[in-house]
C-alpha cells in the first residue's frame, strides 16, 4: 500500500482491483460508500453504495437499500436493491424489498418479498401517498 520514491519520501498507491470488506461478526450502522467492490459477509443497517461490483455472502445482512453497479447475494437484504447491470440471487439469499435492475438472475431455493422492475431505466420515483402505495416512473430502453 505504501511504496518509497527515488526521493524517500512515502507515496499512497491504492490497489483498485482490491475490495472492501466487511467481515463477519462486524456491526456497522449509517451510509456505506465505496468506489470499489464490497464483499459484506457482517451487518450493516443503512443504505450501501458502490460503484462497483457487491457480494453479500451467506452470512451477510443488509437492514437498508442497496445501490450498485452489479451484486451477487447470498444472504439477507431487507431493503429495496437498484442494480444498474446484472443482480443474482444464489439459493441461500432472501431479499425483502423492491428489485430495480438490468439483468435478474434468480437460482432454485431463492426467496424474494416485492416488486421487481428489469430492463428500464429508473427515472424517478414520486412519494407514495400512504406507506402502502408505491409509484415508480420507468422508462423502457431500446
Amino acid at each position: 500500500m505504501f511504496k518509497n520514491n527515488t526521493s524517500g519520501k512515502s507515496e499512497i498507491q491504492f490497489d483498485t482491483n482490491s475490495i472492501d470488506r466487511i467481515a463477519e461478526g462486524t456491526h456497522l450502522e449509517g451510509k456505506l460508500q465505496s468506489s470499489k467492490g464490497m464483499r459484506i459477509d457482517g451487518t450493516v443497517i443503512g443504505s450501501v453504495v458502490c460503484e462497483g461490483k457487491v457480494v453479500i455472502g451467506p452470512k451477510g445482512l443488509v437492514e437498508g437499500d442497496l445501490d450498485c453497479t452489479q451484486a451477487d447475494i447470498e444472504g439477507t437484504i431487507k431493503g429495496n436493491v437498484k442494480v444498474k447491470d446484472l443482480l443474482e440471487l444464489k439459493a441461500s439469499a432472501v431479499l425483502d424489498g423492491e428489485i430495480f435492475t438490468g439483468k435478474l438472475a434468480i437460482e432454485p431455493g431463492a426467496s424474494f418479498t416485492g416488486n421487481c422492475s428489469m430492463g428500464g431505466v429508473l427515472k424517478g420515483m414520486n412519494k407514495p401517498e400512504n406507506k402502502n402505495q408505491k409509484n415508480l416512473v420507468v422508462e423502457k430502453t431500446a
